[in-house]
């Protein structure tokens, strides 16, 4: 499916440069879909341990873990040419929500 984005591209731009813009926003489209998708199967996992933790009396966020994860997903950022800030804040911002989640289900369970 080609996706046209009009408001983006002139009229008088070449026909070529335009099926190529074209195709690379298609490929960009699918890649966030894949990308929202991966997140939601991560949000299941991390919320089942949010209520196993709750069930265990185990404290919402783990520091130690979330360094080494931080560490982790920087190493794998470099090897994969990402700015591993960026990687940084992304996991950052994506700890802070499971952990928002695992104290929600550690205040219903109490």
């Amino acid at each position: 499916m080609t996706t046209k984005h009009p408001a983006d591209t002139p009229d008088h731009a070449d026909p070529a440069v335009l099926d190529e813009l074209s195709r690379l926003r298609d490929s960009i489209d699918n890649i966030d879909a894949a990308v929202v998708h991966m997140l939601a199967e991560r949000f299941k996992c991390t919320q089942q341990v949010g209520h196993l933790k709750a069930n265990h009396h185990l404290p919402p966020a783990d520091p130690a873990r979330e360094s080494r994860q931080i560490a982790r997903l920087r190493e794998l950022a470099e090897n994969a040419k990402l700015d591993p800030a960026f990687a940084e804040k992304f996991l950052t911002f994506i700890i802070a929500e499971v952990i928002r989640h695992h104290e929600t289900i550690a205040n219903e369970k109490a």
